[in-house]
């Protein structure tokens, strides 16, 4: 009997070895040409072209833009030097459009294929996905003709590699949009499947969508730690054909692109060729294009743009002004405040400078009032916080309220505000009581802790744009005893320390695109506050700023992401990480008048892979 019972186990336990999980089972699997975060995608599997391209552009051209930064390094993955794309205005308006390793799937999040759509993706290198509900895993099914410059195909492997090499090898950005997933697993040459480490939503799923395919045979040769001149081996569009070191670098459209006819590149990557010419400074770089050197200028001082265009070419016609509408949020600057270091981590501090700076006195007398006042981290968007907090807010952040400050629930969030004048004795006062609470008063003129040391702090910059706003602040300051430290360093001294968290305040534009998401960790999640290379500017480490982020994956509606978004923009924003500025609803762009773009406008503002020049 009792080795019949033995072997009734034995057999109990072999037989549930091969029966799948229950709820596994109850999952259904969905398979699509795409990824959208809530709803159903725009377009459908058999669409022939994006709504905002010309589909009959034609070919050909060569298109010169000035790049505001430093070449010093070909290896867009490198966590050493500084990548192209993260030179001005490359990093915002021509990232997809200059990737040389194309992700799995093409979207807003990193290759701006359906600016029309916000968090969607679709199909590149992966023909089609596969997932369940729950979203625990994702597979992605390759196209069998897709390949890399050297004719190689693009396989299972290669993803698998990507994976492996840019989780332990590459930037703290990959590190951190990877960190979501598991495992990964081939299925065979052209599937496979990303596992991830719990069930979520289809918020993660663009985590591994967005991964971008590296050539397992050219990077296990390669160091990816080197920052070098070797243009690496891609498989996008364009690949670079001509470098010459500190001062430019060409790429070329790639004749047999092997994605070239699929619908999402239809009527897109026009310019035979694109060569970047590299300045320190945007002043340089304006100058350059008045100069006929480089074909297009995007405008960020709003001065110039109202007094300094006219210039011959401009006058002829030969020059063209444009203002595109849009709702990015990406060119909104602020300053972000360095809370690892005295005295910044003290909030009263931080509140107070944000009364020191005259925003309506340098929209007056420096921008023709061009500007509009930023009190958010996502303006110009439905992400915002404005007045008071909502009863889906207070839902979200009753359960927090003892670590919140009391305003938050009582007051509507508004950054200072003044005449215009320039006089600004009465929130200089407010600063002055502020900062009284935090135990600093003045002595023989000069703002001193209980040591009798003066309150001081240093701002850096790598480039004298921000002279006229700074210099201002700095007066200010001064008026009740602070001592500002202006230094405007070389691009490679300052993206060091800004690596580093070696500073104290910094101007800054969050790169937050249509639809922020989970890659908002790395910006406000203390997990990253002191992460090498990190992301994570201001230092935030709030545990309700970590819960408010953890819920984002979750969100089961656009409804419920944006009540998630706003209540985390109110902790934000009563928190002073950071100083919010201004934003413009319109992006300038000054080009010559053989530039072309479509008609159709799209909230993202400068599709620049869907203009070609005039035959």
């Amino acid at each position: 009997m009792k080795h019949f019972e033995r072997l009734l186990a034995y057999a109990l336990i072999l037989l549930l070895g091969f029966i799948p999980d229950i709820h596994a089972m109850t999952q259904k699997t969905h398979k699509s040409h795409g990824l959208s975060r809530f709803d159903d995608l725009k377009y459908p599997a058999e669409f022939s072209h994006v709504e905002y391209v010309n589909p009959d552009a034609p070919k050909g051209g060569h298109l010169k833009i000035a790049a505001v930064g430093i070449l010093d390094t070909l290896n867009p993955y490198t966590p050493t030097g500084t990548p192209i794309l993260e030179a001005w205005p490359i990093n915002y308006f021509f990232l997809g459009f200059l990737g040389l390793n194309e992700p799995l799937m093409a979207g807003t999040g990193n290759y701006s294929v359906a600016a029309d759509e916000p968090k969607s993706a679709y199909g590149l290198i992966a023909e089609s996905v596969e997932h369940p509900d729950n979203s625990q895993w994702i597979t992605f099914n390759l196209r069998k003709d897709a390949r890399f410059h050297d004719g190689h195909p693009i396989t299972a492997a290669d993803v698998v590699f990507s994976y492996h090499f840019l989780k332990t090898k590459g930037s703290i950005r990959y590190q951190m949009q990877l960190s979501l997933i598991d495992r990964i697993e081939i299925i065979n040459d052209h599937s496979v499947r990303f596992y991830f480490k719990s069930p979520g939503n289809r918020e993660q799923l663009f985590s591994a969508a967005e991964l971008p395919v590296l050539p397992e045979h050219y990077w296990s040769d390669a160091s990816i730690k080197k920052a070098k001149l070797d243009p690496p081996l891609g498989s996008g569009p364009y690949k670079i054909t001509k470098v010459v070191p500190g001062t430019s670098i060409t790429f070329s459209r790639v004749q047999d692109y092997w994605g070239k006819d699929l619908p999402i590149n239809r009527g897109k990557y026009n310019f035979d060729q694109i060569t970047l010419y590299f300045y320190q400074d945007i002043a340089v770089a304006f100058e350059a294009f008045k100069a006929s050197t480089v074909d297009m200028h995007f405008e960020r001082v709003a001065k110039r743009w109202a007094e300094a265009y006219d210039f011959p070419d401009v006058i002829n016609g030969r020059v063209l002004k444009v203002e595109i509408p849009s709702k990015s949020m990406t060119l909104t600057p602020v300053c972000v405040l360095n809370t690892r270091h005295y005295p910044l981590d003290n909030l009263q501090v931080r509140k107070a400078l944000a009364y020191l700076m005259d925003f309506e006195w340098s929209n007056r007398t420096l921008f023709d009032h061009a500007y509009i006042r930023s009190a958010s981290y996502f303006p110009n968007s439905a992400y915002a916080a404005e007045g008071l907090p909502s009863d889906d807010e207070i839902a979200v952040l009753n359960p927090y309220k003892n670590a919140l400050p009391e305003e938050l629930f009582s007051k509507p969030f508004a950054m200072p505000t003044t005449d215009g004048s320039g006089q600004i004795r009465a929130h200089q006062q407010t600063a002055l009581q502020l900062l009284k609470e935090a135990g600093w008063q003045v002595k023989n003129n000069q703002l001193v802790n209980k040591d009798g040391k003066q309150l001081s702090f240093e701002l850096i910059s790598n480039s004298h744009a921000m002279d006229k706003i700074i210099i201002p602040f700095k007066k200010n300051l001064a008026g009740i005893g602070i001592d500002l430290k202006y230094r405007v360093l070389d691009s490679s001294t300052y993206i060091r320390r800004v690596r580093n968290a070696d500073f104290d305040v910094i101007g800054y534009n969050y790169p937050f695109g249509l639809s922020p998401g989970i890659e908002l960790f790395r910006f406000f999640h203390s997990s990253n506050a002191d992460a090498p290379d990190n992301q994570n500017l201001a230092g935030a480490s709030n545990p309700v700023v970590d819960h408010l982020l953890e819920k984002i994956p979750h969100a089961q509606s656009q409804q419920e992401l944006e009540v998630i978004l706003k209540s985390l923009d109110r902790t934000l924003l009563w928190n002073y990480y950071a100083i919010p500025l201004w934003y413009h609803p319109r992006t300038r762009v000054a080009m010559r008048n053989h530039i072309r773009r479509p008609d159709t406008e799209t909230d993202f503002p400068v599709i620049i892979s869907s203009w070609w020049l005039a035959e």
